[in-house]
């Protein structure tokens, strides 16, 4: 009856909640910083002055400008998704635990208050019935009574409560994390699309990849073979 293992379950949970938020929100803010890199690289390369010489390195980074700002829309569309349906339902979640501890708090002060009223009661039993210890023995147990019923009570509402509220978890979570699925293969079947899309744009008929990697490699010799870069 006096067993304080209620006290844990909250504990754990809160501590996996508040983890389970803190990478949620790690992972769409690094989702975003990625988005928001590659749509710089693509400006970065329109600003190249070759985009002004060479007319087809102008078509291909252009090509590459759009796809990298169409996957950067689906992508803040994503983290909007996951924001609204999985980290605020988090947030929420975790607020009920400053009052779910508090319970626990007063429930573990109304044990002590039990144990030791109860180690006074023990303590007078064990004496000689004598009239003193009798009188102190009768009053240490009217002391006990309402202590003990407020504890049983306590202690009843968090083993009927606390399984109830930790088994609520899978119903409300459920819709999230379907949500973050969903969320997810929209986004990515949006991103084959994209760079589908982009792979056609770029390729060169009778350009396959083995011939360009040996043309890349001829220019980096041509490169390699001038005497500002030459090993010393």
């Amino acid at each position: 009856m006096l067993d304080a293992r209620p006290a844990l379950l909250p504990c754990r949970l809160e501590e996996q909640t508040r983890r389970l938020q803190k990478d949620m929100k790690k992972s769409t803010d690094a989702d975003l910083a990625m988005s928001k890199s590659a749509v710089k690289i693509s400006l970065d390369l329109l600003s190249n002055p070759l985009c002004e010489q060479d007319q087809d390195f102008l078509n291909m980074v252009t090509a590459l400008d759009t796809a990298m700002k169409r996957m950067d829309a689906f992508n803040q569309e994503k983290v909007n998704q996951i924001q609204k349906t999985v980290i605020e339902p988090l947030k929420k979640f975790g607020s009920v635990f400053p009052s779910l501890n508090m319970a626990v708090k007063r429930r573990e002060q109304a044990l002590q208050d039990y144990r030791r009223l109860q180690a006074k009661v023990e303590k007078y039993a064990e004496k000689e019935k004598t009239g003193p210890v009798l009188a102190k023995l009768h009053q240490a147990r009217e002391e006990l009574r309402p202590v003990r019923e407020d504890f049983e009570a306590k202690n009843k509402q968090l083993l009927d409560e606390m399984p109830r509220f930790h088994n609520s978890r899978l119903d409300y979570f459920q819709p999230s994390f379907e949500s973050l699925i969903r969320a997810q293969v929209v986004y990515y079947s949006e991103m084959h699309k994209i760079f589908g899309d982009l792979t056609q744009q770029l390729d060169q008929p009778g350009h396959p990849d083995e011939q360009r990697e040996r043309e890349n490699e001829a220019k980096l010799s041509e490169l390699r073979a001038l005497s500002i870069v030459a090993d010393d």
